[in-house]
């Protein structure tokens, strides 16, 4: 049987789906748990991150990064409640921090939840290594904005870029108009 997805029409989320704490305990552990599995191939390149983040970011891209086993597509549209993990095509070695946040960004449009998120995952994300998985996802993130994506997300994603990083990222225009 297969449980409800949280955001089932978009992969960001537009409300608080007031999830249980076992929920977020779940996540954590199956997040550490995938973690620990010896991943096969690398989903996010690093020729990829070498353009996405002057492009993206407007800073040069990290020397190192390092990498553990992810899901690799975590958004609201991939989960359900309570907790299973859905479309796993993309699987496999991704920067640490990536996955959680992924996730972030795509809760930014619900501080609470984003906040809670942000708890819930400190231990990585307020890591050196935890940072710039975050900082990929954001630019992952804005290159998805640059493509008429997430035009209510773009503000809110460049300023979470500018908190990590003390950079302003480039303007991004679409094919209609100038995003940010």
């Amino acid at each position: 049987m297969t449980h409800p997805v949280i955001s089932p029409e978009r992969a960001d989320l537009a409300h608080d789906p007031g999830l249980p704490n076992e929920w977020w305990s779940g996540l954590r552990r199956a997040l550490g748990r995938l973690g620990q599995a010896e991943g096969v191939r690398v989903t996010v390149r690093p020729e990829w991150i070498e353009r996405a983040f002057p492009q993206f970011l407007g800073i040069p891209a990290p020397e190192k990064v390092e990498r553990v086993t992810g899901h690799a597509d975590l958004h609201w549209g991939n989960l359900t409640a309570p907790l299973t993990l859905l479309d796993w095509e993309r699987w496999g070695q991704v920067p640490v921090g990536y996955d959680p946040g992924l996730l972030h960004a795509n809760s930014l449009l619900v501080p609470s939840v984003a906040a809670r998120l942000r708890s819930e995952f400190a231990s990585v994300l307020d890591t050196p290594a935890g940072r710039i998985g975050e900082l990929v996802a954001l630019a992952e993130m804005l290159q998805a904005v640059a493509r008429g994506w997430y035009p209510e997300l773009a503000p809110l994603l460049a300023d979470r870029a500018t908190e990590l990083t003390g950079v302003r990222p480039p303007t991004i225009t679409t094919e209609d108009h100038v995003v940010l």
